[in-house]
């Protein structure tokens, strides 16, 4: 199933830029993650909280109310202080899906869901660091996005997944 649903993806962000309407590049910041909430740390005891996650991402107009295309995402942990001091880090790839279902001005309120794959690079203090590969995703049934001008907006999420329980950034439109 893996060796078919990557090349699928690759094959999909390739393809979409022809058919796109516009281009939106957007970066965020998100708190409180998929990777806090669930065990992405192969059981390992004592972890901290994240401080939460960067995200980037492109998304492809495929029609007007609907837009797709990859992200990024990136987070942190540590175990706790001491001898045994190690870390934990976090990279997690999405297809993500958005639907503008309300539109007026400036202001469009939209759903979010993400699908794809969170690899885990574990630093242990006694041993060699590996990684550990988990299910990502990412769920937002409400989502805002205030357009500012020139191009730029300003957004805001609510849901859960890799990208964050409350996620705000900015983007920017082509």
């Amino acid at each position: 199933m893996k060796k078919l649903f990557l090349p699928l993806i690759a094959a999909a962000a390739l393809a979409l830029p022809a058919s796109a309407q516009n281009v939106n590049l957007y970066a965020s910041y998100g708190g409180y993650t998929q990777m806090d909430a669930c065990d992405c740390h192969d059981g390992w005891d004592g972890v901290n909280t994240a401080w939460g996650a960067v995200n980037v991402g492109v998304d492809f107009g495929i029609t007007s109310r609907f837009r797709l295309g990859p992200s990024y995402t990136f987070s942190s942990a540590t175990t706790k202080g001491g001898k045994h001091h190690s870390d934990l880090y976090y990279h997690a790839i999405l297809m993500n899906a958005k639907y503008d279902y309300y539109r007026t001005g400036i202001l469009a309120l939209y759903a979010h869901v993400g699908l794809g794959v969170e690899i885990t690079h574990l630093a242990p203090w006694h041993g060699d660091p590996y990684n550990k590969t988990y299910f990502a995703g990412q769920i937002s049934p409400i989502g805002a996005r205030v357009q500012l001008g020139n191009g730029f907006n300003f957004f805001g999420e609510l849901g859960f997944g890799a990208q964050g329980l409350a996620q705000f950034g900015f983007s920017y439109d082509f």
